[in-house]
């Protein structure tokens, strides 16, 4: 289904996920980590190794243009599971500079997990991408998406919906090839569309 042109949507996600897959690598020290069995076993497994309050990160691109900026009031690392949590995430994910593209994308959701090991992020509770082209702002929510980088898809088997001042399409489902810019709606598509004058 084409609901928008160019797909930009796409493109962000894939983004979205590998800039919160570098900020937390940059954590990370060159080293192996080693892990204290008897400090773990003291702090207990549902306790985090470290943490990060009010967290924003900024990336630039090799011109010193503005690309990302992320923000979370909370994020919580687990060393032995490589496994960083994060609470009411945002991002603003910036494409070139000039045109269309100037404005933000805006993915903002009440949960994220990001499993480093599987380079695989998990956002939950309210998910939404937000993006405007043109006086158009086109809103995709849904309860959960999977951003997974290493094979360039986001996904989720949750309801979706997708909005724009043309109409609003649901569906149950969906698939995003990042690189390939191609959004499939898996089932129980519907739309509600605005016709013209």
């Amino acid at each position: 289904m084409n609901w928008l042109p160019d797909r930009p949507l796409l493109r962000t996600l894939a983004l979205a996920g590998t800039t919160v897959a570098a900020v937390f690598l940059l954590w990370r020290s060159d080293e192996p980590t080693v892990i204290d069995r008897q400090t773990a076993d003291l702090r207990g497994d549902t306790e985090p190794d470290g943490f990060v309050i009010n967290g924003d990160y900024t990336s630039f691109d090799e011109d010193g243009n503005l690309k990302v900026s992320f923000t979370s009031p909370r994020i919580e690392q687990f060393e032995e599971n490589n496994l960083a949590t994060m609470e009411s995430p945002r991002a603003e994910l910036y494409g070139d500079t000039g045109g269309a593209d100037t404005l933000p994308w805006i993915v903002e959701a009440e949960n994220g997990s990001l499993l480093q090991n599987e380079n695989l992020l998990y956002l939950t509770g309210n998910v939404r991408i937000l993006r405007s082209i043109g006086g158009r702002d086109t809103t995709l929510t849904t309860s959960s998406l999977t951003l997974d980088n290493d094979r360039g898809m986001a996904y989720t088997d949750a309801p979706v919906e997708i909005r724009d001042v043309t109409g609003i399409t649901r569906a149950t489902g969906m698939k995003a090839w990042i690189d390939e810019r191609i959004l499939e709606l898996n089932s129980q598509v519907e739309g509600l569309y605005e016709t013209g004058n």
